[in-house]
Protein backbone atom coordinates (compact mmCIF):
# COMPACT_ATOMS: atom_id res chain seq x y z
CA UNK A 1 0.00 0.00 0.00
CA UNK A 2 2.68 2.63 0.56
CA UNK A 3 4.48 1.81 -2.43
CA UNK A 4 1.81 2.16 -4.59
CA UNK A 5 1.19 5.82 -2.50
CA UNK A 6 4.94 6.46 -3.52
CA UNK A 7 4.70 5.65 -6.99
CA UNK A 8 1.27 7.46 -7.54
CA UNK A 9 3.12 10.58 -5.83
CA UNK A 10 5.71 10.60 -8.11
CA UNK A 11 3.72 9.86 -11.49
CA UNK A 12 1.24 12.72 -10.20
CA UNK A 13 4.37 14.63 -10.05
CA UNK A 14 5.65 15.23 -13.53
CA UNK A 15 8.25 15.35 -15.47
CA UNK A 16 10.58 17.52 -12.59
CA UNK A 17 10.42 14.43 -10.16
CA UNK A 18 13.14 12.33 -11.93
CA UNK A 19 15.65 15.21 -12.52
CA UNK A 20 14.59 16.60 -8.50
CA UNK A 21 15.49 12.24 -7.43
CA UNK A 22 18.98 12.23 -9.44
CA UNK A 23 20.25 15.22 -7.84
CA UNK A 24 19.58 13.58 -4.77
CA UNK A 25 21.36 10.69 -5.57
CA UNK A 26 24.77 12.29 -6.63
CA UNK A 27 24.47 14.41 -3.23
CA UNK A 28 24.26 11.34 -1.16
CA UNK A 29 27.06 9.54 -3.63
CA UNK A 30 29.41 13.04 -2.95
CA UNK A 31 28.31 12.87 0.71
CA UNK A 32 29.35 9.21 1.17
CA UNK A 33 32.78 9.76 -0.38
CA UNK A 34 33.57 13.00 1.23
CA UNK A 35 32.78 11.56 4.70
CA UNK A 36 34.49 8.14 3.45
CA UNK A 37 37.62 10.34 2.72
CA UNK A 38 37.42 13.10 5.66
CA UNK A 39 37.24 9.86 7.94
CA UNK A 40 40.40 8.01 6.82
CA UNK A 41 42.34 11.97 6.55
CA UNK A 42 41.56 12.44 10.33
CA UNK A 43 42.98 9.00 11.20
CA UNK A 44 45.73 8.95 9.46
CA UNK A 45 46.55 12.35 10.49
CA UNK A 46 46.52 11.60 13.90
CA UNK A 47 48.89 8.21 13.16
CA UNK A 48 50.98 10.47 11.77
CA UNK A 49 51.08 12.91 14.76
CA UNK A 50 51.56 10.36 17.06
CA UNK A 51 54.30 8.65 15.08
CA UNK A 52 56.36 11.50 14.47
CA UNK A 53 55.90 13.74 17.97
CA UNK A 54 58.47 10.74 19.66
CA UNK A 55 61.39 11.77 17.06
CA UNK A 56 60.74 15.56 17.27
CA UNK A 57 61.45 15.40 20.89
CA UNK A 58 64.71 13.51 20.29
CA UNK A 59 65.80 16.17 17.73
CA UNK A 60 65.62 12.84 15.21
CA UNK A 61 64.61 15.35 12.71
CA UNK A 62 66.57 13.38 10.11
CA UNK A 63 64.03 10.15 10.86
CA UNK A 64 61.23 12.40 10.97
CA UNK A 65 61.88 13.79 7.65
CA UNK A 66 62.17 10.17 5.62
CA UNK A 67 59.10 9.42 7.74
CA UNK A 68 56.74 12.45 6.57
CA UNK A 69 58.16 12.09 3.01
CA UNK A 70 57.01 8.67 3.21
CA UNK A 71 53.84 9.03 4.24
CA UNK A 72 50.37 10.54 2.35
CA UNK A 73 48.76 12.23 5.23
CA UNK A 74 48.38 16.10 4.93
CA UNK A 75 49.91 16.46 8.08
CA UNK A 76 53.24 14.97 7.18
CA UNK A 77 53.24 17.12 4.04
CA UNK A 78 52.70 20.10 6.43
CA UNK A 79 55.62 19.22 8.76
CA UNK A 80 57.85 18.03 6.08
CA UNK A 81 58.23 21.18 5.36
CA UNK A 82 58.84 22.48 8.40
CA UNK A 83 61.63 20.44 9.24
CA UNK A 84 62.88 21.47 5.71
CA UNK A 85 62.96 24.55 7.00
CA UNK A 86 64.81 23.73 10.23
CA UNK A 87 68.43 24.22 9.55
CA UNK A 88 67.93 28.10 8.99
CA UNK A 89 67.11 28.58 12.87
CA UNK A 90 64.43 31.10 12.24
CA UNK A 91 60.92 30.44 13.93
CA UNK A 92 59.29 32.69 10.82
CA UNK A 93 60.57 30.47 8.03
CA UNK A 94 59.26 27.44 9.59
CA UNK A 95 55.92 29.14 10.14
CA UNK A 96 55.61 30.38 6.28
CA UNK A 97 56.79 26.77 5.40
CA UNK A 98 53.88 25.26 7.26
CA UNK A 99 51.17 27.36 6.37
CA UNK A 100 52.16 26.97 2.85
CA UNK A 101 51.34 23.37 3.23
CA UNK A 102 48.22 24.31 4.87
CA UNK A 103 47.14 26.60 2.22
CA UNK A 104 48.13 23.75 -0.18
CA UNK A 105 46.04 21.04 1.92
CA UNK A 106 42.62 22.89 2.99
CA UNK A 107 41.34 23.28 -1.04
CA UNK A 108 41.74 19.31 -0.58
CA UNK A 109 39.88 18.58 2.29
CA UNK A 110 37.12 20.93 1.26
CA UNK A 111 36.88 19.79 -2.12
CA UNK A 112 33.38 19.16 -3.66
CA UNK A 113 31.65 20.10 -0.32
CA UNK A 114 29.84 23.02 -1.82
CA UNK A 115 28.90 21.07 -4.77
CA UNK A 116 26.10 19.48 -1.67
CA UNK A 117 25.05 22.89 -0.82
CA UNK A 118 24.49 24.08 -4.41
CA UNK A 119 22.79 21.02 -5.45
CA UNK A 120 20.51 21.19 -2.55
CA UNK A 121 19.19 24.66 -4.44
CA UNK A 122 19.00 23.05 -7.37
CA UNK A 123 16.57 20.69 -5.95
CA UNK A 124 14.32 23.25 -4.22
CA UNK A 125 14.36 25.36 -7.50
CA UNK A 126 13.42 22.15 -9.60
CA UNK A 127 10.79 21.78 -7.17
CA UNK A 128 9.20 25.40 -7.47
CA UNK A 129 9.78 25.41 -11.12
CA UNK A 130 8.11 22.09 -11.88
CA UNK A 131 5.05 23.29 -9.67
CA UNK A 132 4.65 26.35 -11.26
CA UNK A 133 4.34 24.37 -14.63
CA UNK A 134 1.97 22.30 -13.06
CA UNK A 135 0.26 25.49 -12.07
CA UNK A 136 0.43 26.84 -15.50
CA UNK A 137 -0.88 23.36 -16.92
CA UNK A 138 -3.95 23.56 -14.67
CA UNK A 139 -4.94 26.56 -15.13
CA UNK A 140 -4.98 26.20 -19.12
CA UNK A 141 -7.24 22.76 -18.29
CA UNK A 142 -9.51 24.27 -15.73
CA UNK A 143 -10.04 27.43 -18.35
CA UNK A 144 -11.76 24.24 -21.40
CA UNK A 145 -13.26 22.31 -18.51
CA UNK A 146 -17.29 22.44 -18.00
CA UNK A 147 -17.85 25.51 -14.95
CA UNK A 148 -19.59 22.51 -12.75
CA UNK A 149 -16.09 20.74 -12.90
CA UNK A 150 -13.68 23.63 -12.49
CA UNK A 151 -13.88 23.67 -8.57
CA UNK A 152 -12.70 20.29 -8.22
CA UNK A 153 -10.10 19.84 -11.13
CA UNK A 154 -8.79 22.99 -9.94
CA UNK A 155 -8.13 21.74 -6.51
CA UNK A 156 -6.99 18.33 -7.89
CA UNK A 157 -4.65 19.90 -10.04
CA UNK A 158 -3.21 21.99 -7.61
CA UNK A 159 -2.82 19.07 -5.49
CA UNK A 160 -0.87 17.38 -7.90
CA UNK A 161 1.20 20.26 -8.85
CA UNK A 162 2.49 20.70 -5.25
CA UNK A 163 4.11 17.69 -5.45
CA UNK A 164 7.16 19.02 -7.16
CA UNK A 165 7.64 21.37 -4.40
CA UNK A 166 7.54 19.08 -1.37
CA UNK A 167 9.76 16.63 -3.22
CA UNK A 168 12.32 19.35 -4.19
CA UNK A 169 12.24 20.02 0.02
CA UNK A 170 12.76 16.52 0.53
CA UNK A 171 15.61 16.16 -1.31
CA UNK A 172 17.36 19.56 -0.42
CA UNK A 173 16.38 19.55 3.69
CA UNK A 174 19.04 16.28 4.00
CA UNK A 175 21.40 17.11 1.29
CA UNK A 176 21.74 20.66 3.74
CA UNK A 177 22.20 18.85 6.83
CA UNK A 178 25.07 16.87 5.26
CA UNK A 179 26.56 19.76 4.05
CA UNK A 180 26.49 21.33 7.13
CA UNK A 181 27.91 17.67 8.92
CA UNK A 182 31.02 17.63 6.61
CA UNK A 183 31.69 21.81 6.68
CA UNK A 184 31.66 20.91 10.59
CA UNK A 185 33.93 17.80 10.21
CA UNK A 186 36.36 19.82 7.19
CA UNK A 187 36.74 22.54 9.62
CA UNK A 188 37.63 19.94 12.70
CA UNK A 189 40.50 18.60 10.72
CA UNK A 190 41.81 21.75 9.76
CA UNK A 191 41.79 23.57 13.21
CA UNK A 192 43.82 20.16 14.37
CA UNK A 193 46.12 20.65 11.83
CA UNK A 194 46.81 24.19 12.58
CA UNK A 195 47.15 22.84 16.43
CA UNK A 196 49.65 19.88 15.59
CA UNK A 197 51.55 22.58 13.81
CA UNK A 198 51.79 24.65 16.55
CA UNK A 199 53.28 22.19 18.85
CA UNK A 200 55.37 21.66 16.39
CA UNK A 201 56.94 24.83 15.85
CA UNK A 202 57.00 25.05 19.78
CA UNK A 203 59.19 21.77 19.94
CA UNK A 204 61.42 22.91 17.70
CA UNK A 205 61.82 26.20 18.48
CA UNK A 206 62.34 25.09 22.34
CA UNK A 207 64.73 22.58 21.49
CA UNK A 208 67.03 24.87 19.73
CA UNK A 209 66.37 27.17 22.01
CA UNK A 210 67.43 25.30 25.07
CA UNK A 211 71.39 24.27 23.75
CA UNK A 212 71.48 28.16 23.28
CA UNK A 213 70.93 29.38 26.84
CA UNK A 214 72.59 26.70 28.78
CA UNK A 215 75.52 27.51 26.19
Amino acid sequence: MQMDTIIRFFQEGGPFMFPIGVILAIGLAVTLERFIFLTREKSSNRRSFEDVLPMLQKRDFRAALNYTNSSDAKISTIFSAGIGRIATGRRDDIELAMEEGVMEAIPQLEKRTQYIATLANIATLMGLLGTIMGLISAFTAVANAAPADKATLLSQSISVAMNTTAFGLMAAIPLLLCHTFLQTKTNEIIDSIEMAGVKFLNIVTERKSTPNKEG
